[in-house]
């Protein structure tokens, strides 16, 4: 008779709230084990008892077979006590034990199939139930208030079970075993329509009196998962020109969101690897290339890409299938269907997402039309995940529901910090042990709204993962509301504070994310970032050895006539190259219709309140309005986006006359001019010839220019990076900053100087922009406190 054994087996990781445990049960009972499991704040604990051979089984499934939404991290054994062999005659789940917290917090997921197939099921007694989830699907993160995750730590704490649900809770066996927001219609959250004026609105189906009303132009408010949505009909221009007058969001892009992706394929070029994401448990919004932008003019007014979503939670798609006219069979979920809904956060804009019923009340009057609400509180807001589904595979542009908070494995045990992030699409870090973890999408912090979030998300992730930091990061630049929060914060719990630069914090993000400890070159391209020298900053190469850095190069400079108001205005940019080129007989010819054109050129011959910067930002609004694509910015990184819209469209009328359909850097279909783009002796990248062939175009030729600009910055980057690898004796790169979000540049530079032998790396689990920032801060922020401390 063989041996019996009893080990201790911890798992951590993404464990809690995925159905670890009855899958563990399940296991142990299937291979004849006896033991049991149970949650703490490390993860999930397992004692187990058997032969060798069946635990090695037993360990190999845990990998194996694991749930879908589960993420193991590391899996450790240990003998156990000998005494244990004969303590347990069957496998059990145990309560929850406590502990300092280790364990990772799941994300939102959207609903799984099982459920969806139950939604629909009239024998079913979930059928059609708004809020129908399993341990497999369903809110998560902006449920919890703390850990372990446990009913009574959600909002779902006030929902107490019915007799039905309860059996299901405590069933080992069942598919909503221990689903924390297990919930029927006799027991959990409720729906309600409201008008205008926040009324009751009496109606035997509230899905399908809303399907009506959009149908109609009307504009209604919902509330999901992480917080609100407004939504109307897409194909209903005016509904979709209403919807941007009154929220004052007058041309940034709307979501779509579509039934299926069969109803998308009408309108989007879906790539296999889109698809992929779209249909992801996180479900998020992903960026893919319209068919014909003209069908839908105010979606995404210049641009040539549409973000599309799929349903997530059971309400929307209860909402398509009354507009459908609820068909019984369930095939409907696989056709085309008309419905094409704008889904839009529910806030006046750049306010935080509303999540708070009497809130969406209150701020939304005079924008929506009416009010579907619920009685499940939302803990945390979480905006929309969004993925740039252009690139392959696809990349993040900002991480939000589905997706935050996951951790960042770090290269080894570090101090405890919290870094607060930047000023435009703010995020903060706290860190503990080996573990990054980094919060949904705050926002722009040039409103209350968002600035009392990052306040609020601050105190819930130390309280969550039980966090005290040893030291405070925040950027260089003293006056960013983040900046201030983090100086008031160390010096209310007398920690040490480290401002880092800008550009070396977008670069360590890239390097804490691959867990690169070697030095390398780093290239940031963004929008602004203050230099230690006060200098605006925006387009910079530096070599990166741990928390130091020397900056090797920047891009020539440009002046920015009025300050901030160019990167509003970028004709105003555009005047300032030509002034720069020597031409400014030309500037009146294209610009002279522009009010303010006289004193921008006052300003300009006397360097009067023309700050000099290195933004790559900003050189991309500028070329935008020198090649009259666009002369107004009215949303960040607009011109940049229409600019790289025109190189694609370039690129896909290169196609159709015969080159091939690519947008590679070695396709035929890019213009093949000689390289106008040098490195000057110091080190500076000189854009100054390509700037003056660019001022040679004719006035149709803006595509072909965009196009042109692309290739030639590209080229020119790589002869940069390379000229410096050369003198540094450096052969790994680090791309990182807004600008990489273009995935013409981002691919383009990537596969250029691959093929010169250097190693490349990209953001990957993090956007590449400001949304990433505070992980490169806290990378710096610990490093710069064990050379003061320890």
């Amino acid at each position: 008779m063989n041996a019996l054994v009893a080990r201790h087996i911890t798992v951590t990781g993404q464990v809690q709230g995925v159905g670890f445990r009855p899958f563990v049960y399940n296991l142990a009972r299937r291979l004849e084990l006896v033991g049991s499991v149970s949650n703490d704040a490390q993860g999930v604990q397992i004692r187990v008892v058997g032969t060798e051979q069946q635990l090695q089984r037993f360990s190999q499934s845990l990998r194996d077979e694991r749930p879908a939404m589960a993420l193991i991290r590391d899996i450790q054994q240990r003998p156990a006590d000998a005494n244990e062999l004969e303590a347990d005659t069957e496998f059990t789940i145990t309560a929850s034990g406590g502990g300092e917290v280790e364990v990772s917090v799941t994300p939102d997921a959207t609903i799984c199939q099982d459920c969806l197939n139950e939604l629909f099921d009239p024998n079913d007694r979930r059928y059609r139930y708004p809020f129908i989830n399993c341990t497999n699907c369903g809110p998560r993160y902006t449920l919890i208030r703390q850990l372990p995750y446990d009913r009574a730590s959600t909002t779902m704490s006030t929902f107490e079970l019915c007799h039905r649900c309860d059996q299901e809770y405590q069933n080992p066996e069942d598919r909503r075993f221990h689903a924390q927001p297990n919930a029927c219609e006799e027991c959990g959250p409720q729906l309600q329509l409201l008008d205008a004026q926040g009324q009751a609105v009496e109606c035997v189906d509230p899905f399908k009196t809303v399907a009506d009303r959009i149908k109609q132009g009307e504009i209604i408010a919902i509330k999901g998962i992480g917080g609100f949505h407004l939504v109307c009909d897409a194909q209903n221009a005016e509904a979709v020109a209403r919807l941007r007058a009154r929220k004052k969001r007058d041309q940034k892009p709307f979501a779509l969101m579509a039934a299926n992706p069969e109803s998308l394929n009408t309108w989007v070029e879906l790539t296999e690897a889109a698809q992929a994401r779209l249909s992801g448990v996180d479900a998020p919004i992903v960026l893919c290339q319209a068919k014909d932008p003209q069908k839908l003019p105010g979606i995404a007014p210049g641009l040539g890409a549409y973000g599309v979503m799929l349903p997530h939670a059971p309400l929307h798609y209860l909402l398509f299938h009354a507009a459908a006219g609820c068909p019984e069979n369930p095939e409907w979920l696989q056709v085309p269907q008309q419905l094409l809904l704008v889904m839009t956060s529910a806030n006046r804009s750049g306010d935080p997402l509303l999540t708070e019923n009497h809130q969406a009340l209150e701020k939304l009057t005079g924008i929506a039309d009416g009010f579907l609400v619920h009685n499940r509180d939302i803990h945390i807001r979480c905006d929309d995940s969004v993925v740039n589904g252009l690139f392959d595979p696809p990349t993040l542009i900002r991480r939000g529901r589905g997706l935050a908070p996951q951790i960042i494995e770090l290269d080894r045990p570090v101090p405890s910090v919290l870094a607060v992030g930047a000023f435009f699409k703010n995020t903060v870090c706290v860190t503990k042990g080996d573990r990054a973890y980094v919060s949904q999408h705050i926002g722009d912090l040039d409103n209350p709204g968002c600035c009392r979030t990052l306040q609020h998300t601050v105190e819930h992730l130390l309280e969550l993962f039980e966090v005290q930091p040893q030291a405070v990061v925040s950027d260089l630049h003293p006056d960013f509301f983040s900046s201030q929060f983090a100086r008031d914060f160390a010096e209310r719990r007398q920690l040490p504070i480290y401002s880092v630069q800008h550009h070396h914090a977008h670069i360590a993000a890239v390097m804490a994310e691959h867990q690169v400890t070697e030095p390398l070159l780093g290239l940031a391209l963004d929008g602004l970032g203050i230099g230690e020298d006060g200098f605006l900053r925006g387009g910079e190469l530096m070599r990166v050895d741990g928390d130091g850095y020397q900056q090797l190069g920047q891009l020539q400079s440009l002046s920015l006539p009025g300050g901030d108001r160019a990167a509003r205005e970028p004709w105003r940019i555009a005047v300032a190259m030509l002034h720069q080129q020597g031409l400014d007989k030309q500037i009146a010819q294209r610009f002279g219709d522009q009010p303010g054109l006289a004193t921008v050129q006052q300003m300009l011959d006397r360097g009067i309140n023309c700050p000099s910067t290195s933004s790559a930002g900003r050189l991309f609004d500028g070329v935008a309005a020198l090649l009259n694509l666009t002369h107004y910015s009215d949303y960040e990184a607009q011109a940049a986006m229409v600019l790289e819209n025109a190189a694609r469209r370039y690129l896909r009328s290169a196609s159709a006359r015969g080159s091939s359909r690519s947008d590679s850097i070695k396709s035929q279909g890019w213009p093949q001019e000689t390289l106008l783009v040098s490195v000057s002796a110091s080190g500076l990248l000189d854009l100054s010839g390509l700037l003056s062939r660019l001022c040679e175009l004719d006035s149709d030729q803006s595509d072909y220019g965009a196009a042109l600009f692309h290739r030639q910055l590209i080229d020119g980057l790589c002869h940069w990076l390379e000229w410096h690898g050369q003198q540094q004796q450096l052969n790994t790169v680090a791309l990182a900053g807004g600008c990489f979000l273009n995935q013409l540049l981002s691919d383009g530079v990537s596969e250029v100087i691959t093929e010169k032998r250097y190693r490349v790396y990209r953001a990957s689990q993090l956007p590449c922009n400001d949304g990433g920032i505070s992980l490169g801060q806290a990378y710096l922020g610990q490093r710069l406190f064990e050379k003061e401390f320890l």
